[in-house]
């Protein structure tokens, strides 16, 4: 019909030439414009209108508790039961109200619920693969805490928005401060501000000044990095957040720079509270999995306070009593009564099997008593202990005897100077102290011992030829074998002739592993503490370590033979009770601050390290005296003790 040519556009447009005729004139134009914008208002109108409030609130409120087993299936904890109060507005101080607005949305009481620029930000990074968070105003994130999932998708997003603008229109701002200040997550098992309170400051919301609502303001962000217990990089972070919210509520006149003035002293929150279910070992059990579930799986710190997860651990029941009992009765000889050498001494142990199954640990007099779990402690030198990583290096890489030259390899047999107060040697010639004194390696007791093997030396617990022989592999070389064989990078210090002797600090878990990767004759499995992860009975994925070979096979049986050897005839034969094919060293740092045991019988490698660490200053203490042992007396006899009788004990 004409009419409806008319209302046609004509297009390609006539009386033009060339490009010009697919150039659209502004009445075209506009009308497209105009027709895409009324499309995107009805979809957006249609959205709002069919999105509906749900009608619950999330999970966080039918919280539950989380179940550890034994590894046979047995309960061994329950811990993780979520602390939440819901309390009036009116109850929390107003600054305190306005830490929080200051940190996250101080436009809240005049903006319509929801940020544009945020969510056009948080698309963006959804659609580049960048970071999702951020950006949310208060009422899109009570949202997301009491109706919704934490999941960063498009739809969820837009469910969101619409959510939260009903509620904007619905409820009062303060009734939505309210729910917001009752719903979110503040760390250390608790939703929402009152029983954060408590839990950091041990006190009634109502009784918190400014400076300890920033704070609280601070774990808005994310308690699992601004947590002070947590560690020191998390302190710095929360002291910085700290500051930022207090100088931004003077900004935003919500507090006078008189009182901002009076604010210069972090306010260190209290310690977190141990559950008191975790008694004995079993604290440092459930510590040490409820780490490996956060550093292995993909459940947030945020997901598993809610509860409902079953965590089926690799600790078995019978080997922990007999390892407890095993330290109990070897320690028995400490009175710390009646010697002041026998104060502040500190027992780590752990029993690792060659397929890295934590199976047992000892972390220290009782969780309730000392939370700080020795068997993961990376503070007590390794001392002779050490020695079979040097000799499994060298076996591997040969020496360097001359700069530009070849490795020569060295075998079980080479023969290295035993005696007492020889010069260290380098490819260039001496090894100079920065006191300009040529360095000398000295045996325990000053014993010489002359031409000997480099299996007998390790056997044997013989300084000089582990010292010499460290510097002809080279310690770098030395540092590399032991981290490949299980030790932790960060454990090793600095490299200078000592290391050859034990100056790396691993912990018993970590050094219990090591000890099984020649055991298992050169491989090596990662220590793990998880065997499996549920929730509510449905499997979540948890990773689990495979064997890696990190040493030749040849190198590992040569390093077996002579800790084998050290029990049968060597330093070692009060381990020979353990039985057949039982190997270990012992181990005793130079100063005489620490002395360990590490070996395995069959599958299983366990560690056990002893210490005295004065509690205030935090610094390691001679040994010397330690349970009436004599004058001049080096090292100590308990921790090869705790491991033979571990290790003869009935478990199964």
């Amino acid at each position: 019909m004409p009419w409806t040519r008319r209302l046609r556009p004509a297009y390609p447009r006539p009386g033009r030439r060339g490009f010009r005729r697919w150039v659209p004139s502004w009445r075209q134009t506009l009308g497209s414009v105009l027709t895409a914008g009324g499309l995107l208002t009805a979809l957006v109108a249609i959205m709002y209108v069919r999105t509906e409030i749900p009608a619950d609130l999330n999970a966080f409120a039918t919280q539950q508790d989380n179940v550890y087993y034994w590894a046979d299936g047995t309960e061994m904890a329950r811990t993780g039961e979520v602390n939440r109060q819901d309390l009036d507005i009116r109850k929390v101080p107003e600054k305190v109200r306005w830490a929080a607005l200051a940190a996250e949305n101080e436009t809240f009481y005049s903006d319509s619920g929801i940020s544009v620029s945020g969510m056009t930000r948080a698309v963006t990074r959804m659609v580049t693969g960048g970071s999702t968070q951020g950006g949310s105003t208060i009422t899109q994130q009570y949202v997301k805490n009491a109706y919704l999932n934490q999941d960063q998708t498009f739809s969820r997003k837009f469910t969101e928005m619409f959510i939260a603008i009903k509620l904007d229109n619905q409820m009062s701002k303060d009734e939505i401060l309210e729910g917001y200040l009752n719903t979110s997550w503040y760390g250390r098992g608790t939703y929402g501000i009152q029983r954060a309170s408590h839990a950091y400051y041990g006190k009634d919301v109502s009784q918190l000044n400014a400076s300890e609502g920033a704070f609280l303001a601070a774990l808005l962000k994310g308690a699992g990095l601004f947590d002070p217990s947590l560690g020191p990089n998390n302190h710095e972070r929360a002291v910085e957040r700290w500051n930022w919210i207090l100088d931004r509520m003077v900004t935003i006149g919500k507090l006078s720079k008189e009182e901002r003035a009076g604010y210069t002293t972090f306010p260190e929150p209290q310690a977190p509270p141990k559950p008191a279910g975790l008694t004995g070992q079993t604290g440092y059990l459930v510590d040490t999995a409820r780490a490996y579930v956060s550093a292995h799986t993909e459940v947030s710190d945020h997901d598993f306070d809610l509860g409902g997860y079953q965590i089926r651990t690799t600790f078995e029941k019978p080997r922990m009593d007999a390892l407890t009992k095993a330290v109990a009765e070897a320690s028995g000889r400490l009175d710390a009564e009646k010697r002041d050498a026998d104060k502040d001494v500190r027992i780590g142990a752990a029993s690792v099997t060659t397929d890295g199954r934590v199976v047992a640990l000892y972390g220290g007099p009782g969780y309730l008593k000392q939370g700080f779990n020795d068997a993961n402690s990376s503070v007590v030198p390794a001392g002779t202990s050490f020695t079979p990583f040097v000799y499994a290096a060298a076996l591997r890489e040969g020496v360097l005897k001359e700069r530009g030259k070849p490795r020569t390899p060295v075998s079980p047999a080479t023969v290295y100077n035993g005696d007492d107060k020889i010069s260290l040697l380098t490819p260039e010639g001496p090894y100079w102290s920065r006191s300009g004194k040529i360095v000398k390696a000295v045996n325990d007791g000053g014993k010489s011992w002359g031409r000997i093997t480099l299996k007998e030396a390790v056997a044997q617990s013989v300084n000089t030829p582990m010292m010499q022989l460290g510097m002809d592999v080279g310690l770098d070389q030395v540092g590399d074998t032991a981290v490949a064989a299980g030790l932790l990078k960060n454990s090793l210090g600095q490299k200078l002739p000592g290391f050859s002797l034990g100056t790396a600090t691993p912990s018993a878990i970590r050094m219990a592993g090591a000890y099984g990767t020649f055991a298992a004759g050169g491989l090596h499995s990662e220590p793990y503490s998880v065997d499996k992860l549920s929730r509510n009975g449905n499997p979540v994925p948890v990773e689990k370590p495979a064997a890696e070979r990190v040493l030749p096979a040849k190198v590992a049986g040569a390093v077996d033979d002579a800790l084998r050897e050290a029990v049968l005839r060597g330093s070692a034969t009060t381990a020979k009770a353990a039985g057949a094919g039982a190997a270990g060293k012992t181990g005793t740092a130079q100063d005489n601050k620490s002395a360990w045991f590490a070996g395995y019988r069959d599958k299983v490698s366990t560690a056990v390290s002893l210490s005295r660490i004065d509690p205030k200053s935090q610094e390691l203490q001679p040994l010397d005296g330690l349970a009436g042992a004599a004058k001049g007396t080096l090292g100590s006899t308990i921790p090869i003790d705790i491991w033979t009788k571990y290790m003869t004990a009935r478990t199964g």
